[in-house]
């Protein structure tokens, strides 16, 4: 992963018996408030993820907007994992002691 504008990732691992490749490239890197990349990995064409970090009351909201190239994209798309992502990122905030709250 090299986080910076212009700057590739790829993220390769083994789920259910066979192997997921994520992968793209950044397009905005603000930190500690902003970070856009592209998903390159869909055979529907690049999806745009945005992620904004806001602080609210010394607590952060984390905003989450993917922007699909067109409708059939979403059916095939990530955001169905979504739930599983936030709740692994819940429980590793909580195991390092940050406060966050559910």
């Amino acid at each position: 992963m090299d986080i910076q504008v212009g700057g590739q990732y790829r993220l390769t691992f083994l789920h259910e018996g066979s192997t997921m490749e994520f992968f793209g490239t950044y397009l905005e890197v603000t930190p500690p408030s902003r970070i856009v990349w592209t998903n390159d990995e869909g055979d529907a064409g690049q999806t745009i993820t945005t992620v904004t970090f806001d602080e609210i009351d010394g607590q952060t909201l984390l905003s989450i907007h993917d922007l699909y190239p067109a409708k059939e994209a979403v059916e095939t798309g990530s955001s169905g994992a979504m739930p599983e992502v936030l709740g692994q990122l819940e429980e590793l905030l909580a195991s390092l002691g940050s406060g966050a709250e559910s």
